[in-house]
């Protein structure tokens, strides 16, 4: 039987990656095996999720790592340390022996550049996003607080949020949506409410847009 492998970042608490790897756990996700965990920040507690599953993870950063110097603010050398960064990040992924056919960004805080999205799709390997808003709206940092704002002041089309997975391109949450999910908003809820809302709705979507890229890749490989 084809199995895809899959490699999960992320840089925080780590609950949808938990929710990857309880859905491959439950069969929710089939024909898929994670084979590897990357994080950005020394603390995340998704590497403790990791341990627990037995899934190897690495911590790799800009700044720890030597991309960048701590408190840079020279835009220029800003953008070269990132570029820096994710070329050698995208090669180290390609070099390992557990190289991935699919890449599931889950919580991952850093934009990608084409340092780092171009030699991945020259070899085949998708990357995919997990994004708490729908296409082409509040792209980017603090998705849910800005719709939330422009709820409470009466601007939010049809008092409607949501969530999104979308596949990755160098354009911030701009890639090709595989799978939505409209949320409404709630009079009377504050903004603790409706992240947990959303929260709830992001672990069962980004199970079912992986199974769906899981299936597509596995598809691509048999024909």
């Amino acid at each position: 039987m084809s199995t895809c492998k899959i490699t999960v970042m992320a840089s925080g608490n780590g609950s949808n990656f938990q929710a990857l790897v309880d859905g491959i756990a439950s069969g929710a996700i089939t024909d898929a095996r994670i084979t590897r965990l990357y994080v950005n920040r020394g603390q995340a507690f998704a590497t403790q999720r990791a341990d627990k599953a037995g899934i190897p993870w690495e911590y790799y950063n800009m700044v720890s790592h030597g991309f960048l110097e701590k408190g840079e603010k020279d835009a220029a050398k800003l953008q070269a340390g990132r570029e820096k960064y994710d070329a050698a990040l995208s090669a180290k992924i390609l070099e390992g022996a557990d190289k991935p056919d699919l890449i599931v960004l889950a919580g991952w805080m850093h934009v990608f550049t084409k340092a780092f999205l171009d030699p991945l799709e020259a070899a085949g390997i998708k990357v995919i996003n997990l994004h708490p808003a729908l296409p082409g709206k509040y792209d980017g940092a603090n998705a849910i607080g800005r719709a939330f704002d422009d709820f409470q002041a009466g601007r939010l089309e049809n008092d409607t949020t949501g969530i999104m997975v979308h596949f990755v391109i160098d354009v911030v949450d701009r890639g090709e949506p595989i799978i939505t999910r409209e949320i409404k908003c709630r009079a009377g809820e504050d903004l603790h409410g409706l992240e947990q809302r959303i929260h709830g709705e992001e672990h069962a979507l980004i199970v079912t847009a992986t199974q769906q890229v899981v299936h597509d890749v596995l598809a691509a490989r048999r024909s």
